[in-house]
């Protein structure tokens, strides 16, 4: 299934298997990270936020896996570089991807972290996956194709 929207042809559904596959090396990149003993470097950005090696690996990971997948579409990652609000703004169609979503439950080690990537076209998502690395669940969605869970290895 590929989503149309006023004659704009977008990535659609069909992509979800290998945004899937990309949302789990990411999840096993952080995991390298929190198994280790000594945990991860941990530094705050300007609004005092944790950031870790961790973040930043799974954002390398997720950001070169979408620009091989769909080369035309920016990638706006929480961990990327400050891109001007009136260049965004004439984005009608992007990546949104938060890394390692809840940095702060990975330093604390309470495995309450995800993986978050969503295309956002006119506002609105049209498909995404969140990974939960510690527990192996994935959730993934594609609007008009419904909502999964699954577990590694398992059935949707």
């Amino acid at each position: 299934m590929s989503l149309e929207k006023d004659g704009l042809q977008l990535p659609g559904c069909h992509l979800l298997p290998a945004l899937i596959e990309l949302s789990l090396a990411a999840g096993e990149c952080i995991l390298e990270y929190y198994r280790r003993a000594d945990g991860a470097d941990v530094q705050y950005k300007d609004d005092r936020t944790p950031l870790t090696e961790a973040d930043m690996a799974a954002h390398h990971v997720i950001d070169a896996g979408l620009v091989g997948l769909t080369p035309e579409v920016p990638v706006l990652s929480e961990e990327s570089d400050t891109i001007p609000f009136a260049e965004r703004a004439r984005w009608r169609t992007y990546w949104l991807v938060d890394p390692l979503d809840g940095t702060k439950e990975f330093i604390k080690r309470n495995g309450e972290f995800t993986v978050n990537i969503a295309l956002i076209h006119d506002h609105v998502s049209q498909l995404g996956v969140i990974h939960a690395p510690v527990s192996g669940l994935t959730y993934y969605a594609c609007r008009g194709a419904g909502a999964f869970r699954q577990r590694r290895g398992e059935a949707p």
